[in-house]
């Protein structure tokens, strides 16, 4: 074979192969191309999985904003002790703990809802505004006064002279019963009063409480009386004859109990006793017949130990017999004063906190309770 020819083929086969190489590497290139475009796009899927969890996470702060939560600064350290450290005094009950002010102590049970549930409820709705110890809220009853006796089936007004509670604030009890925290207008409760009268039987210093379901009359005072705190309610038609309390029950606006900054204070709440029909005309120290020829015997400090027919005197005693009656007492150094007196025709004698006697009464029973609606 001539030079020439085997020179010609070399250099053929020799650009065959740079050919072949660069078609080779030209291809190596495209696929590493397509491993930075597979790459690119798995991250570019990464990216938009980022973005698809970023989206995920930040409509889920957007949902957390709509919850209900308690705010972190109103959160009271008080509330997870239970009271019994070093400073606590013998008999101390420990009390309930929680991390959460109580948030969800209701949980589970029957809540009040602005209901007057009667048989019972859970509130979880918060105490509220409670005002500064000046300005507390205190009342006094000035009618009827203490041993009135008033007449029966008679038309009369109960007075209650009330500081520091601005009056004439009273939410439909329908349907916001404690349904709102307790608020104050210029520091001092918003609110108003009720007064109950219930039936003491046939005492006015009875042993046992009366219940507190029975009532005789009982009126929300909703408006704001005179506007210096005397509030008043008309008891249509009066009593029947017996022995009565009378008491107030201030509340705030939605009805609940108004709640006092510091526990070593005086009541806010008033109550006093009186009569109806029982003949004493409204005085304490006198019987319904003391002027019907029966005797006057009293005893000095305010104690009664008079005894209708019965002829022991101690001291000097005076006795009138006119109606065949005597009443005797005791008289400390001798002599007669005239306090208390004594009940000839009932012959009995009850020993008043003021050192009175009242008319005993005759004997009747317990009446039904008469419905008086808010």
């Amino acid at each position: 074979m001539r030079f020439t020819t085997i020179l010609t083929l070399a250099v053929s086969a020799s650009l065959a192969n740079g050919v072949v190489a660069q078609n080779f590497g030209n291809n190596s290139n495209n696929g590493n191309n397509g491993n930075n475009n597979n790459n690119n796009n798995g991250n570019n899927n990464n990216n938009g999985n980022n973005n698809n969890g970023q989206d995920d996470g930040q409509d889920d702060n957007a949902g957390d904003a709509d919850v209900l939560q308690l705010d972190p600064d109103l959160v009271q350290d008080a509330s997870q002790v239970d009271g019994l450290g070093d400073d606590a005094e013998d008999g101390q009950a420990p009390s309930l703990t929680d991390d959460a002010n109580f948030i969800n102590f209701c949980s589970g049970k029957t809540v009040t809802n602005g209901l007057q549930v009667r048989e019972g409820s859970c509130n979880g709705i918060v105490m509220g505004d409670i005002p500064a110890q000046d300005q507390m809220t205190t009342a006094i009853i000035v009618n009827p006064l203490p041993g009135d006796d008033l007449t029966e089936n008679e038309d009369f007004d109960i007075q209650v002279q009330v500081n520091n509670l601005v009056a004439g604030f009273f939410t439909n009890p329908d349907n916001t019963y404690y349904a709102a925290p307790q608020q104050l207008t210029n520091g001092v409760v918003t609110g108003h009063s009720h007064v109950t009268v219930q039936d003491l039987g046939g005492s006015l210093a009875p042993t046992n409480p009366p219940d507190a379901i029975e009532f005789t009359f009982f009126k929300g005072i909703n408006d704001d009386g005179n506007g210096q705190g005397l509030l008043s309610a008309t008891v249509p038609g009066g009593l029947q004859a017996g022995f009565y309390r009378v008491c107030t029950m201030n509340a705030a606006a939605n009805h609940q109990p108004v709640i006092m900054p510091v526990a070593q204070r005086g009541a806010q709440d008033d109550c006093t006793k009186f009569t109806v029909g029982q003949g004493n005309g409204g005085n304490a120290g006198d019987d319904a017949d003391a002027d019907d020829d029966a005797g006057d015997d009293g005893q000095d400090d305010g104690q009664d130990d008079g005894q209708d027919d019965q002829g022991n005197n101690q001291g000097n005693n005076n006795n009138n017999n006119n109606n065949n009656n005597n009443n005797n007492g005791q008289n400390n150094g001798g002599n007669n004063n005239n306090q208390g007196n004594n009940n000839g025709n009932n012959g009995n004698n009850f020993g008043g906190n003021f050192g009175n006697r009242f008319g005993r009464g005759r004997g009747r029973g317990r009446f039904s309770r008469r419905a008086f609606v808010a």
